[in-house]
């Protein structure tokens, strides 16, 4: 019986994004990103089925370009960053096309589906492997504890609970 040989692959920050997307007052949508985060893949094969993608991110890291708001998500309203520092996803299979897994913020975890494009492998200019996923997903951010609400005089609701997840990783092989 042969054991395949396992491929272990780390984030290239450098062509990494990872970001969301939600509605604000119902008329406009916001987005923000992490800038400290971490992944890596661990694979036997080259289309990466069935591989271990491990995920992490500072939930203090978050920046949506208005402090005011910024400092606003790391409160205990929203991420609260003093207890609660990293937000983390395990997967749990990936099928070529959906990545599945387990998605942890604020302590609570819930399963998650990601849509996946695997944009393939490539060398680039200096000799080094590189491989592309762009991954998109949404999630319900009351499921996580992030109740923070309020609705405007007229109504509107001021966040909705819909976060969309838009995710950009490129992976050096090691």
């Amino acid at each position: 019986m042969s054991t395949k040989q396992k491929t272990h692959w780390k984030i290239d920050v450098a062509h990494a994004e990872i970001s969301f997307k939600v509605k604000h007052m119902m008329i406009s949508t916001v987005t923000g990103h992490f800038e400290e985060f971490d992944a890596s893949i661990v694979s036997d094969n080259e289309g990466f089925i069935d591989a271990d993608f491990d995920f992490s991110a500072k939930s203090a890291s978050i920046n949506t370009k208005n402090k005011d708001r910024d400092n606003h998500l790391k409160s205990n309203d929203f991420f609260n960053v003093k207890e609660y520092p990293e937000i983390t996803f395990k997967s749990k299979s990936f099928d070529g096309n959906r990545l599945t897994g387990d998605l942890t913020i604020r302590e609570v975890t819930k399963e998650i589906v990601l849509e996946v494009d695997f944009n393939g492998i490539a060398v680039d200019p200096y000799g080094q492997t590189k491989a592309g996923f762009e991954m998109t997903g949404a999630i319900n951010r009351k499921d996580f504890n992030l109740n923070w609400s309020t609705v405007t005089e007229s109504g509107s609701i001021v966040v909705s609970d819909t976060v969309k997840l838009i995710i950009d990783l490129q992976f050096i092989k090691e």
